[in-house]
Protein backbone atom coordinates (compact mmCIF):
# COMPACT_ATOMS: atom_id res chain seq x y z
CA UNK A 1 0.00 0.00 0.00
CA UNK A 2 1.58 3.39 -0.89
CA UNK A 3 2.34 6.05 1.70
CA UNK A 4 0.44 9.00 1.17
CA UNK A 5 1.76 11.17 3.93
CA UNK A 6 2.53 14.43 3.88
CA UNK A 7 6.28 15.11 3.02
CA UNK A 8 6.42 18.35 4.51
CA UNK A 9 4.77 20.03 7.04
CA UNK A 10 1.28 21.12 6.14
CA UNK A 11 0.04 24.93 5.99
CA UNK A 12 -3.62 24.96 6.42
CA UNK A 13 -4.70 28.28 5.19
CA UNK A 14 -1.68 29.92 2.89
CA UNK A 15 -1.64 33.56 1.75
CA UNK A 16 -1.75 33.16 -1.86
CA UNK A 17 -0.87 36.36 -3.89
CA UNK A 18 -2.28 36.05 -7.24
CA UNK A 19 -0.86 38.74 -9.93
CA UNK A 20 -3.48 39.43 -12.39
CA UNK A 21 -7.31 38.95 -12.57
CA UNK A 22 -8.32 35.16 -13.36
CA UNK A 23 -11.42 33.86 -14.52
CA UNK A 24 -14.00 34.75 -11.76
CA UNK A 25 -14.43 31.01 -11.15
CA UNK A 26 -10.93 30.66 -10.63
CA UNK A 27 -10.48 33.71 -8.25
CA UNK A 28 -13.86 32.40 -6.62
CA UNK A 29 -12.45 29.26 -5.90
CA UNK A 30 -9.57 30.52 -4.37
CA UNK A 31 -10.88 33.53 -2.29
CA UNK A 32 -12.66 30.33 -0.73
CA UNK A 33 -10.03 27.82 -0.20
CA UNK A 34 -7.08 30.72 0.71
CA UNK A 35 -6.41 33.68 2.17
CA UNK A 36 -6.41 35.79 -1.42
CA UNK A 37 -4.97 38.75 -2.36
CA UNK A 38 -6.23 39.23 -5.81
CA UNK A 39 -5.73 41.80 -8.58
CA UNK A 40 -9.48 42.81 -9.97
CA UNK A 41 -8.23 45.80 -11.94
CA UNK A 42 -5.83 43.51 -14.04
CA UNK A 43 -3.27 46.04 -14.07
CA UNK A 44 -0.04 44.46 -14.25
CA UNK A 45 2.07 44.79 -10.95
CA UNK A 46 5.03 46.79 -10.34
CA UNK A 47 8.28 45.55 -9.44
CA UNK A 48 8.35 47.15 -6.34
CA UNK A 49 4.76 45.71 -5.57
CA UNK A 50 5.80 41.88 -6.75
CA UNK A 51 9.18 42.23 -4.40
CA UNK A 52 5.88 43.65 -1.79
CA UNK A 53 4.12 40.56 -2.14
CA UNK A 54 7.05 37.91 -2.53
CA UNK A 55 7.94 39.41 1.07
CA UNK A 56 5.06 38.58 2.79
CA UNK A 57 3.20 35.82 1.34
CA UNK A 58 3.27 31.67 1.14
CA UNK A 59 2.06 31.59 -2.64
CA UNK A 60 2.52 33.04 -5.74
CA UNK A 61 0.27 32.88 -8.73
CA UNK A 62 2.07 34.49 -11.18
CA UNK A 63 1.54 35.06 -15.09
CA UNK A 64 3.81 35.64 -18.13
CA UNK A 65 3.75 39.04 -18.07
CA UNK A 66 5.45 39.02 -14.36
CA UNK A 67 9.27 39.10 -14.70
CA UNK A 68 10.35 36.69 -11.10
CA UNK A 69 14.00 36.62 -11.81
CA UNK A 70 16.94 36.99 -9.11
CA UNK A 71 15.92 40.21 -7.80
CA UNK A 72 12.46 39.41 -7.28
CA UNK A 73 13.39 35.79 -5.37
CA UNK A 74 15.86 37.33 -3.72
CA UNK A 75 12.91 40.08 -2.15
CA UNK A 76 11.27 36.81 -0.87
CA UNK A 77 10.53 36.37 2.40
CA UNK A 78 10.69 32.91 4.55
CA UNK A 79 7.21 32.19 4.22
CA UNK A 80 7.46 32.12 -0.13
CA UNK A 81 7.61 27.95 -1.02
CA UNK A 82 5.59 27.80 -3.42
CA UNK A 83 5.15 29.72 -7.23
CA UNK A 84 2.39 28.46 -8.97
CA UNK A 85 2.72 29.89 -12.62
CA UNK A 86 -1.03 30.37 -14.17
CA UNK A 87 0.49 28.68 -17.39
CA UNK A 88 2.74 26.82 -19.14
CA UNK A 89 5.86 28.73 -20.06
CA UNK A 90 8.31 29.36 -17.11
CA UNK A 91 10.64 31.28 -18.91
CA UNK A 92 9.94 34.64 -17.05
CA UNK A 93 10.88 33.08 -14.15
CA UNK A 94 14.70 32.16 -12.51
CA UNK A 95 14.26 28.68 -12.11
CA UNK A 96 17.45 28.36 -10.62
CA UNK A 97 17.02 31.15 -8.21
CA UNK A 98 14.08 29.78 -6.77
CA UNK A 99 15.73 26.66 -6.31
CA UNK A 100 18.26 27.87 -4.47
CA UNK A 101 15.71 29.32 -2.09
CA UNK A 102 13.61 25.68 -1.65
CA UNK A 103 10.90 27.08 -2.92
CA UNK A 104 8.77 24.91 -5.50
CA UNK A 105 7.38 26.47 -9.26
CA UNK A 106 5.09 24.52 -10.70
CA UNK A 107 3.20 25.27 -14.16
CA UNK A 108 0.08 24.12 -16.07
CA UNK A 109 1.08 22.03 -18.69
CA UNK A 110 -1.19 20.42 -20.96
CA UNK A 111 -4.29 22.51 -20.64
CA UNK A 112 -3.38 24.22 -23.96
CA UNK A 113 -2.38 22.31 -26.03
CA UNK A 114 -5.47 21.84 -28.40
CA UNK A 115 -6.02 25.88 -28.02
CA UNK A 116 -2.35 26.72 -29.40
CA UNK A 117 -2.91 24.55 -31.74
CA UNK A 118 -5.96 25.54 -33.64
CA UNK A 119 -4.43 28.76 -33.19
CA UNK A 120 -1.30 27.34 -34.71
CA UNK A 121 -3.21 25.95 -37.75
CA UNK A 122 -5.46 29.11 -38.34
CA UNK A 123 -2.25 31.10 -38.85
CA UNK A 124 -1.04 28.69 -41.34
CA UNK A 125 -4.09 28.69 -43.45
CA UNK A 126 -4.38 32.63 -42.95
CA UNK A 127 -1.00 33.82 -44.15
CA UNK A 128 -0.77 31.75 -47.48
CA UNK A 129 -4.13 32.14 -48.26
CA UNK A 130 -3.56 35.77 -47.53
CA UNK A 131 -7.29 35.89 -45.48
CA UNK A 132 -6.07 38.74 -43.39
CA UNK A 133 -5.71 41.14 -46.26
CA UNK A 134 -9.05 40.13 -47.71
CA UNK A 135 -10.69 41.15 -44.71
CA UNK A 136 -8.79 44.33 -44.93
CA UNK A 137 -10.00 44.75 -48.66
CA UNK A 138 -13.08 43.72 -47.77
CA UNK A 139 -13.49 46.97 -44.93
CA UNK A 140 -11.98 48.92 -46.81
CA UNK A 141 -14.86 49.95 -49.55
CA UNK A 142 -12.04 49.46 -52.42
CA UNK A 143 -13.02 45.56 -52.92
CA UNK A 144 -15.17 45.98 -56.57
CA UNK A 145 -15.71 41.90 -56.83
CA UNK A 146 -14.57 38.76 -58.12
CA UNK A 147 -11.70 38.37 -60.44
CA UNK A 148 -9.51 35.59 -61.88
CA UNK A 149 -6.50 37.10 -60.35
CA UNK A 150 -7.90 39.00 -57.42
CA UNK A 151 -6.23 38.07 -54.09
CA UNK A 152 -4.07 34.87 -55.19
CA UNK A 153 -2.39 32.83 -52.17
CA UNK A 154 -1.09 29.85 -51.62
CA UNK A 155 -2.29 26.16 -51.11
CA UNK A 156 -1.30 24.50 -48.39
CA UNK A 157 -1.60 20.43 -49.45
CA UNK A 158 1.24 18.96 -50.70
CA UNK A 159 3.41 21.45 -48.75
CA UNK A 160 6.26 20.34 -46.69
CA UNK A 161 5.68 21.53 -43.07
CA UNK A 162 8.50 21.66 -40.47
CA UNK A 163 7.85 21.54 -36.53
CA UNK A 164 10.24 23.42 -34.61
CA UNK A 165 9.57 21.28 -30.90
CA UNK A 166 7.45 17.95 -31.17
CA UNK A 167 5.99 18.35 -27.49
CA UNK A 168 2.27 17.90 -26.84
CA UNK A 169 1.38 20.89 -28.93
CA UNK A 170 4.08 19.53 -31.76
CA UNK A 171 2.19 16.71 -32.05
CA UNK A 172 -1.39 18.17 -31.85
CA UNK A 173 -0.12 20.54 -34.61
CA UNK A 174 0.91 17.89 -37.02
CA UNK A 175 -2.41 15.89 -36.17
CA UNK A 176 -4.27 18.84 -38.02
CA UNK A 177 -1.43 19.53 -40.46
CA UNK A 178 -2.19 15.87 -41.98
CA UNK A 179 -5.93 16.26 -42.03
CA UNK A 180 -4.91 19.57 -44.76
CA UNK A 181 -2.34 17.04 -46.76
CA UNK A 182 0.67 18.90 -45.42
CA UNK A 183 3.64 17.15 -45.09
CA UNK A 184 5.28 16.91 -41.76
CA UNK A 185 8.98 16.92 -40.46
CA UNK A 186 9.83 17.94 -37.49
CA UNK A 187 13.17 19.06 -35.09
CA UNK A 188 13.45 18.10 -31.54
CA UNK A 189 15.86 17.17 -29.12
CA UNK A 190 14.99 13.74 -28.78
CA UNK A 191 13.03 11.21 -31.60
CA UNK A 192 9.78 10.49 -31.15
CA UNK A 193 9.22 6.62 -30.35
CA UNK A 194 8.42 4.65 -33.54
CA UNK A 195 4.75 4.79 -33.17
CA UNK A 196 3.41 8.30 -32.32
CA UNK A 197 6.11 9.52 -35.37
CA UNK A 198 4.65 6.19 -37.86
CA UNK A 199 0.81 7.73 -36.50
CA UNK A 200 2.04 11.44 -37.56
CA UNK A 201 4.15 10.43 -40.85
CA UNK A 202 6.38 12.22 -39.72
CA UNK A 203 10.23 12.86 -40.50
CA UNK A 204 12.36 13.10 -38.16
CA UNK A 205 15.36 15.95 -38.54
CA UNK A 206 18.17 15.83 -36.15
CA UNK A 207 19.63 18.46 -38.05
CA UNK A 208 17.39 21.89 -37.40
CA UNK A 209 19.15 23.36 -40.26
CA UNK A 210 18.72 20.92 -42.55
CA UNK A 211 15.15 20.79 -42.19
CA UNK A 212 14.92 24.58 -42.63
CA UNK A 213 16.56 24.32 -45.26
CA UNK A 214 13.78 21.41 -46.58
CA UNK A 215 10.34 22.60 -46.05
CA UNK A 216 7.96 25.00 -47.00
CA UNK A 217 5.93 26.11 -43.82
CA UNK A 218 7.73 26.49 -40.23
CA UNK A 219 5.92 26.23 -36.86
CA UNK A 220 7.85 26.84 -33.69
CA UNK A 221 6.87 25.16 -30.63
CA UNK A 222 9.58 24.66 -28.40
CA UNK A 223 9.88 26.56 -24.87
CA UNK A 224 11.92 29.88 -24.61
CA UNK A 225 14.83 28.84 -22.60
CA UNK A 226 18.91 29.26 -22.58
CA UNK A 227 19.46 26.90 -25.75
CA UNK A 228 16.23 28.14 -27.47
CA UNK A 229 16.47 31.64 -27.64
CA UNK A 230 17.05 33.68 -30.32
CA UNK A 231 17.25 29.56 -31.77
CA UNK A 232 16.47 30.96 -35.49
CA UNK A 233 18.78 33.71 -36.13
CA UNK A 234 19.50 35.48 -39.22
CA UNK A 235 21.68 32.68 -40.21
CA UNK A 236 19.22 30.15 -39.43
CA UNK A 237 16.01 32.60 -41.16
CA UNK A 238 19.14 32.79 -43.85
CA UNK A 239 18.42 28.94 -44.36
CA UNK A 240 14.80 29.22 -45.53
CA UNK A 241 13.91 29.66 -49.08
CA UNK A 242 11.75 32.78 -50.35
CA UNK A 243 8.36 30.71 -50.53
CA UNK A 244 8.47 29.95 -46.76
CA UNK A 245 6.24 31.20 -44.25
CA UNK A 246 7.58 31.44 -40.84
CA UNK A 247 4.46 30.84 -38.23
CA UNK A 248 5.28 31.58 -34.56
CA UNK A 249 2.79 30.99 -31.41
CA UNK A 250 5.16 29.77 -29.07
CA UNK A 251 7.47 32.71 -27.51
CA UNK A 252 8.88 35.17 -29.30
CA UNK A 253 11.88 35.36 -27.81
CA UNK A 254 12.97 32.53 -30.03
CA UNK A 255 13.04 34.53 -33.17
CA UNK A 256 15.31 37.58 -33.62
CA UNK A 257 13.22 39.95 -34.64
CA UNK A 258 15.00 41.87 -36.41
CA UNK A 259 16.57 39.39 -38.73
CA UNK A 260 13.02 38.24 -39.52
CA UNK A 261 11.46 41.40 -40.45
CA UNK A 262 14.57 42.16 -42.97
CA UNK A 263 13.95 38.74 -44.27
CA UNK A 264 10.60 39.52 -44.77
CA UNK A 265 11.18 43.09 -46.26
CA UNK A 266 13.84 42.08 -48.69
CA UNK A 267 11.45 39.55 -49.81
CA UNK A 268 13.70 36.45 -48.60
CA UNK A 269 10.47 34.68 -46.97
CA UNK A 270 7.29 34.84 -48.20
CA UNK A 271 5.19 36.10 -44.88
CA UNK A 272 4.73 35.12 -41.29
CA UNK A 273 2.06 34.58 -38.42
CA UNK A 274 3.17 35.62 -35.25
CA UNK A 275 1.10 35.54 -32.23
CA UNK A 276 4.08 36.41 -30.27
CA UNK A 277 7.19 38.86 -30.36
CA UNK A 278 10.75 39.46 -29.28
CA UNK A 279 10.00 42.69 -27.24
CA UNK A 280 6.31 41.92 -26.01
CA UNK A 281 4.11 44.05 -25.98
CA UNK A 282 6.42 46.14 -28.18
CA UNK A 283 5.87 45.67 -31.74
CA UNK A 284 8.37 46.59 -34.46
CA UNK A 285 6.60 48.94 -36.66
CA UNK A 286 8.20 47.66 -39.43
CA UNK A 287 6.58 44.88 -39.12
CA UNK A 288 3.01 46.02 -38.57
CA UNK A 289 3.69 47.79 -42.43
CA UNK A 290 4.02 44.10 -43.53
CA UNK A 291 1.03 42.95 -45.81
CA UNK A 292 2.16 39.38 -45.80
CA UNK A 293 1.79 39.32 -41.90
CA UNK A 294 -0.67 38.58 -40.01
CA UNK A 295 -0.58 39.33 -36.37
CA UNK A 296 -2.46 38.25 -33.34
CA UNK A 297 -2.09 39.57 -29.64
CA UNK A 298 -0.82 36.84 -28.15
CA UNK A 299 -4.46 34.76 -27.60
CA UNK A 300 -2.73 31.36 -28.65
CA UNK A 301 -4.46 29.88 -25.22
CA UNK A 302 -7.46 32.66 -25.10
CA UNK A 303 -10.01 30.75 -24.76
CA UNK A 304 -12.55 30.48 -22.01
CA UNK A 305 -12.26 26.58 -21.02
CA UNK A 306 -7.94 26.97 -21.19
CA UNK A 307 -8.04 29.79 -19.06
CA UNK A 308 -10.64 27.47 -15.88
CA UNK A 309 -8.32 24.43 -16.55
CA UNK A 310 -5.14 26.54 -16.12
CA UNK A 311 -6.66 28.00 -13.04
CA UNK A 312 -7.89 24.49 -12.27
CA UNK A 313 -4.79 22.85 -12.55
CA UNK A 314 -3.14 26.32 -10.37
CA UNK A 315 -5.50 25.37 -7.32
CA UNK A 316 -4.63 21.88 -7.12
CA UNK A 317 -1.06 22.62 -7.04
CA UNK A 318 -1.57 24.97 -4.07
CA UNK A 319 -3.49 22.23 -2.29
CA UNK A 320 -1.13 19.56 -2.57
CA UNK A 321 1.43 21.56 -1.49
CA UNK A 322 -0.82 23.34 1.51
CA UNK A 323 -1.59 19.57 2.60
CA UNK A 324 2.18 18.78 2.31
CA UNK A 325 2.42 16.51 -0.84
CA UNK A 326 4.86 17.33 -3.75
CA UNK A 327 1.98 19.63 -6.51
CA UNK A 328 1.67 17.36 -9.35
CA UNK A 329 3.40 20.33 -11.82
CA UNK A 330 6.18 20.86 -10.26
CA UNK A 331 8.71 22.35 -12.88
CA UNK A 332 12.10 20.14 -12.73
CA UNK A 333 15.43 20.97 -13.76
CA UNK A 334 14.84 20.46 -17.40
CA UNK A 335 13.47 23.43 -18.12
CA UNK A 336 16.65 25.93 -16.61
Amino acid sequence: MSDTRPSRPRVPHPKVVVTRDLPDLVTGRMAALFDTDLNPSDIKRTREQLAAAVADCDVLVPTVTDAIDAAIIAAAGPRLKLIANFGAGVNHIDLKAARARGIIVTNTPGVLTEDTADMTMALILSVPRRLAEGEKLVRSGEWHGWSPGGMLGHRIGGKALGIVGMGRIGQAVAARARAFGLAIHYHNRHRLPAVPEAQLAATFHADLDAMLAAVDIVTIHTPLNADSRLLLDARRIGLMRPHVYLINASRGGIVDEEALVDALEGGRLAGAGLDVWEHEPRIDPRLLALHNVVMTPHMGSATYEGRLASGEKVIQNIRMWADGHRPPDQVLEGWA
